[in-house]
């Protein structure tokens, strides 16, 4: 029975992903992808016919912190020889067609690859920046993907497809953890000491009136609950604050010009 993804470790899997690079022109976007590439952990390159028209200077200032990728990067004179060594080749397309058809999207076919990768080599192949890939070179691939994106301009560059692909991959591994809140929730008798400070401070400093302050509080114990989050909300905060700055000047129960408060 093949590994389900929650079972792969991110270092196996992502160690069997290459990226293949296919009648490449420019070096700068293959500094880019380098640096896409390691965004997402994938280390392993390849140029399949590149047509380099450019310096490898500007490749090494696109890489940034991943000229390691750029410098192990290797070439191979044809696609076919690029991935004669994976067990399974996805290419990526924009064009339709009748052998285009098939086509997935990263998202939905990024477990099915992670799960391959845990057996054998994938290859993700992305074609030339001019015109893709060939009818030939889609002929070699075993499954075929086309990134979602609007229907007026469809052309995406080459580092931005190759985020995208391996943005995917590294999402369906689940290996991102949130950074976690350190701090425990506070309890609700510790909100409840709170809102009552509050509304003792308010109405020192002038901000509301003893016969508003229940009103007043409803929207503030709103906002304590939620953050700030409406154009409301927003206000009594900006309120509470020159209401403190004033009556720390001059002295509480003054009403500075501008406030909201009845």
């Amino acid at each position: 029975m093949p590994p389900m993804v929650d079972e792969i470790q991110s270092d196996d899997v992502l160690k069997n992903i290459r990226v293949v690079l296919v009648g490449t022109l420019y070096s700068g976007n293959v500094g880019s992808v380098c640096r896409a590439m390691a965004n997402m952990g994938i280390r392993d390159l390849v140029l399949a016919e590149p047509r380099i028209c450019d310096k490898w200077e500007e490749a090494a200032r696109m890489a940034v912190h991943a000229t390691d990728i750029l410098e192990a990067r290797r070439e191979a004179p044809s696609l076919a020889e690029a991935v004669a060594d994976c067990a399974f080749v996805v290419g990526t397309t924009a064009r339709g067609g009748l052998y285009r058809q098939h086509v997935k999207t990263p998202r939905e076919v990024a477990p099915e690859l992670l799960r391959l990768a845990a057996n054998g080599k994938v290859a993700l192949v992305f074609g030339r920046e001019d015109k893709g890939l060939s009818n030939d070179e889609i002929g070699l691939c075993t499954h075929l993907i086309r990134i979602p994106v609007h229907p007026d301009y469809a052309s995406l560059n080459l580092s931005q497809a190759v985020l995208l692909c391996c943005y995917e991959l590294w999402g369906a591994l689940g290996a991102y953890e949130p950074p976690v809140e350190k701090s425990l929730p506070a309890a609700a008798v510790h909100k409840q000491k709170l809102t009552g400070m509050w509304r003792e401070m308010l109405l020192r400093i002038g901000f509301m009136k003893e016969d508003k302050a229940d009103h007043m509080m409803q929207g503030v114990q709103r906002i304590f609950s939620r953050g700030v989050y409406s154009e409301d909300d927003v206000a009594i905060m900006m309120g509470v604050a020159r209401q403190a700055d004033w009556a720390a000047k001059h002295g509480a129960g003054v009403k500075p010009k501008g406030s909201t408060s009845g």
